[in-house]
């Protein structure tokens, strides 16, 4: 019974289920810290909110889905590093850490990964896409293929 429910408070700081919007397991660790004291790696943003930041052309929207995903539909204009392939630091260390970056995946699980990682590289301007391409296709929005 207690691995049981060590394993659901594992997964749940892993998948950033009821964690505050920096989406960092860490944090739980600190919550005696003062609000302050805390630093937020990324922010997670609504899908209205993501994309009045995409309208402006020299923000990167970073697709963080395999390539399968990407080809058969993504958000106009974002670039394709899988979060999951052996060479994403490698990648993702090789960007332009002044630029922020929109970052998103199917449903925001991967791109929170993705944005803790480019975090731990000193990436300062990160927003998660919350509910991730799925959302912003429920929205109303149309996929560039």
């Amino acid at each position: 019974m207690k691995s049981s429910i060590r394993t659901i408070a594992i997964l749940t700081a892993l998948l950033g289920f009821g964690l505050p919007t920096g989406g960092r397991a860490a944090d739980v660790k600190d919550e005696k810290k003062p609000a302050a004291a805390k630093k937020e790696l990324f922010k997670n943003l609504s899908v209205a909110e993501f994309d009045k930041l995409r309208a402006n052309k020299k923000n990167v929207v970073l697709d963080v889905r395999t390539p399968k995903e990407f080809e058969a539909g993504h958000i106009p204009g974002a670039i394709n590093i899988d979060v999951n392939a052996p060479d994403f630091q490698e990648k993702i260390s090789k960007l332009d850490k002044n630029k922020t970056y929109l970052v998103h995946c199917a449903a925001g699980g991967r791109s929170a990964r993705a944005c803790d990682k480019m975090s731990h590289l000193d990436f300062p301007k990160l927003y998660n896409l919350a509910g991730g391409f799925r959302a912003w296709e429920r929205a109303g929005n149309k996929p560039e293929k």
